[in-house]
């Protein structure tokens, strides 16, 4: 009976730590952030007021949070399928590399391993209006040269923070799509060749439908990374700016509690911003789990 015990405790001893970890770094702090859209608190932490619904009305009443959900969409729909897009193209391109192949893949996943700041700093720096190399190069393009200056210029600075974005992100999806790739019996694929399919039509025909779990899976998790890990990218890059081109939802979050220190609209809009991932999720399982083809 003992025996018995202990095999049942074994599991959850083993899972202590990372529960400890979700339970101390997720669910107490949404705890601490729904219970803190309900007061309006002083900024130095000496007294709260309940005032029910007012910081939700606050938030919903403000244009400028409207301005972030617009520019958080365009964002997020950018970094997304940008991300999927080129990284499934480098899978297809990595599986059929036979040479080298081991290094061709390392160095395509390795960008996941650097932090988001450290990928906002590295794209910061290339892009620089005086230093960078590549913002150099765009406006030595003769008479299509750009002047490039992120630091004025909204449109270029929400290009620089997709394509940062996008650079840290594509790694995460290359790994599944190229085990998707992997996994796709060659059988298939060859008789399509001997009935006379190009390789454009094996693609969408075979290859692409059969990645659709895949596919899948990687649009519900970009759509949360974009929404929610995107901060240190923005914050090193351009910190919100120009101009609140590039201030996303995650970003105002950030600016209005730990800046303007008003905590209670801050934590009013955290708990809009956890609602309104949901509710995307929740019609991407609803809606474009149909086409998926298991």
């Amino acid at each position: 009976m003992a025996t018995f015990q202990r095999h049942r405790l074994t599991p959850w001893l083993l899972l202590a730590p990372q529960l400890a970890v979700v339970a101390i770094f997720f669910f107490w702090p949404a705890a601490q952030a729904m219970f803190q859209a309900f007061y309006v608190e002083d900024p130095f932490g000496l007294g709260r007021t309940f005032v029910a619904f007012e910081n939700f009305i606050r938030v919903l009443a403000s244009a400028e949070y409207y301005r972030a959900l617009g520019i958080t969409v365009a964002f997020s729909a950018g970094v997304a399928l940008g991300a999927m897009a080129l990284a499934l193209l480098l899978a297809v391109l990595a599986d059929r590399v036979i040479k080298g192949a081991t290094a061709y893949r390392t160095l395509l996943v390795w960008p996941y391993a650097v932090a988001p700041a450290v990928a906002g700093v590295l794209w910061g720096f290339m892009l620089d209006p005086e230093l960078g190399l590549i913002s150099a190069w765009l406006g030595a393009l003769g008479a299509l040269g750009i002047d490039w200056n992120h630091q004025l210029n909204g449109g270029q600075a929400m290009a620089l923070v997709v394509m940062a974005s996008i650079w840290k992100q594509m790694s995460y999806n290359f790994v599944f799509f190229l085990a998707g790739l992997q996994a796709i019996p060659r059988s298939l694929l060859e008789a399509a060749a001997i009935d006379g399919a190009g390789p454009w039509r094996r693609f969408w025909t075979i290859t692409f439908p059969l990645l659709s779990p895949t596919s899948f899976f990687l649009l519900v998790m970009n759509s949360v990374y974009a929404f929610f890990e995107t901060f240190g990218t923005i914050d090193a890059t351009t910190a919100g700016g120009p101009g609140g081109a590039t201030r996303t939802l995650v970003y105002k979050v950030f600016e209005d509690g730990f800046i303007g220190y008003d905590l209670g609209s801050s934590a009013a809009q955290s708990v809009l911003l956890m609602g309104l991932v949901g509710l995307l999720t929740l019609l991407q399982f609803r809606y474009l789990e149909r086409k998926v083809q298991y």
